[in-house]
Parts: structure tokens; C-alpha cells; sequence
């Protein structure tokens, strides 16, 4: 069982990387866990990371600090989800 709030900010992730990424809404509704993102997404570059993790603090109402991004938080939508998950629910 997932915790309360956990499904609300995992459509926020996928709203997020539709609106940021300028992504068709069935192509993220396909991520899973595994779904590589940095390095795989052609529009996922260092650029667009910035505005998708400003993004991600306005809609979730999150702070995230340089220290708590590395390449792994990236590296699928899996981790990414579980991220601001973590800071979303703390």
C-alpha cells in the first residue's frame, strides 16, 4: 500500500515533465519505475532540469536544495517519482 498522498504527487511529477518537457501526455502516462529520464530524454537536458525542479517546488510547495539532486534522482522516473515523494510528504 502506498502512502496517502503518494498517487497525487506522482501525477503532479507527470503533469510536470508533460508541461516542462513539452511531452504528449500518452508518452508519460506510459512511465514506469524503470523508464530511463536524464540521458534518455532528448528534451531532459542540464537546461531543462533547472526549470523542471523549480517547477516541481511551485507545484508541490517543496524546497529542494543543490545538495539533493545527483544523478541518480535523474536517472528514472522511478527515483524521481520516490524524490519528491520523500520531500513532498516529510
Amino acid at each position: 500500500m502506498r502512502p496517502e498522498g503518494t498517487i497525487e504527487v506522482e501525477e503532479t511529477l507527470r503533469a510536470t515533465l508533460r508541461d516542462v518537457l513539452g511531452l504528449s501526455p500518452e508518452r508519460v502516462a506510459a512511465f514506469d519505475a524503470a523508464t530511463p529520464l536524464f540521458g534518455a530524454l532528448p528534451e531532459l537536458d542540464s537546461m531543462a532540469v533547472a526549470g523542471l525542479l523549480t517547477e516541481l517546488e511551485d507545484r508541490l510547495g517543496i524546497l529542494i536544495e543543490d545538495d539533493d539532486i545527483d544523478g541518480e534522482t535523474l536517472e528514472t522516473f522511478g527515483a524521481l517519482t520516490r524524490f519528491a515523494t520523500d520531500k513532498a510528504l516529510q
